[in-house]
């Protein structure tokens, strides 16, 4: 970010009340300022379209929206702009759909009821790192994701186990895919978690991601 420059940040949520209000809280940060406001994603798609050569840094979009979802939608930006650095906002930690907004692009995931001071940290993280998430949502340390270089060797099963798992398919289905049993893919799952110091299914596809086992 150039000196004095404000970071441009669009927010697209249908709630018109919650996107004021977090409006106003990102100007009261300083260092960045919301150039639109859109209620859906298929009137901020629109505008995309209309004008690509608008410069934005951020984008923060809703995951529940009436006419065309925040999963659409980055479904759309991975295919036509996957530049667009995106922070996803729900009400909900639902681990399915934080997986598929993860694997189709989004850099951070956030909860609506986050503190400004962590949602400050998340804004500054994606714009100047390139992604966040927090360890309520993640299931591992974000220091972990950002900085830990340890070579860990995986055997070709798991490489294969890992890219299954950072889709929409269920254990059950990666086992039936793999030709392995069920019992032995709860086997590759618990020793990923322990080898890599993971919690959760996320937790697998953020190491994916930042490890290039996957691209998003």
């Amino acid at each position: 970010m150039k000196p004095n420059t404000k970071s441009k940040i669009i927010i697209v949520d249908d709630h018109q009340l919650f996107s004021q209000s977090l409006e106003l809280l990102i100007k009261s940060f300083g260092a960045y300022e919301v150039i639109e406001r859109f209620e859906n994603g298929k009137v901020f798609l629109s505008y995309l379209q209309e004008n690509p050569e608008t410069d934005i840094d951020l984008i923060l979009l809703d995951v529940n929206m009436p006419v065309l979802d925040g999963l659409s939608t980055m479904k759309w930006i991975k295919e036509n702009r996957p530049n667009l650095r995106v922070i996803a906002l729900s009400v909900n930690d639902d681990e399915e759909i934080i997986i598929k907004m993860i694997t189709n692009g989004a850099k951070g995931y956030l909860l609506k009821d986050t503190s400004p001071e962590i949602f400050k940290e998340a804004i500054e993280c994606v714009i100047e790192k390139g992604f966040y998430f927090t360890e309520l949502v993640s299931g591992m340390l974000v220091n972990k994701v950002n900085s830990d270089n340890k070579k860990v060797s995986l055997k070709e099963k798991e490489l294969v186990f890992i890219k299954h798992a950072c889709t929409e398919m269920t254990y059950k289905e990666i086992a039936s895919e793999m030709c392995l049993s069920p019992k032995t893919i709860d086997g590759y799952r618990e020793c990923l978690f322990d080898k890599l110091e993971i919690k959760t299914r996320i937790g697998l596809v953020l190491y994916a991601v930042k490890h290039k086992i996957v691209f998003v």
